[in-house]
């Protein structure tokens, strides 16, 4: 009985995120952007899809990972929710992973070339990896979540 739907619990990942790090996201994951296709592009080897995936993909780590590592600030609700969060990785991993989805598929689409069932593919595997890094991140950071009692 103490089950919670899916519904609250992509709820309790989104005010987990409600504290995260925006603004250190966004400039993280525009520098390795921009530096990725710089060096690219000075060996001749430059590939913008890639390096905007790359940056979208941060970004969602970042978010995600600072959102999670001070489960003692914030509001009532967003302590509770981070603390969900560090007690339940794989649960709150979902949502970053949505987000790096969502936002790299429009960039593979338009971009890549590859059409709309390439592009989702693609976007899915970057989803995907974002996943599976967050989890684990956050998985070893659930000590903080008992020292957030």
């Amino acid at each position: 009985m103490n089950e919670i739907s899916r519904r609250d619990e992509v709820s309790l990942s989104g005010a987990a995120l409600r504290g995260a790090p925006w603004k250190a996201a966004a400039i993280g994951g525009g520098a390795v952007s921009a530096v990725s296709f710089g060096l690219g592009a000075l060996t001749g080897t430059g590939d913008l899809v890639w390096a905007l995936g790359l940056g979208i993909s941060l970004f969602a780590l970042i978010a995600a990972i600072g959102a999670v590592s001070k489960p003692n600030e914030g509001d009532r609700v967003t302590r509770q929710a981070r603390v969900w969060s560090l007690r339940h990785p794989w649960k709150f991993a979902l949502l970053p992973a949505g987000i790096t989805a969502v936002l790299d598929y429009p960039v593979q689409l338009v971009l890549d070339g590859e059409g709309v069932f390439g592009s989702a593919v693609d976007a899915l595997w970057h989803g995907a990896l974002v996943y599976l890094i967050a989890s684990i991140l956050t998985l070893t950071m659930q000590g903080r979540a008992r020292s957030a009692r």
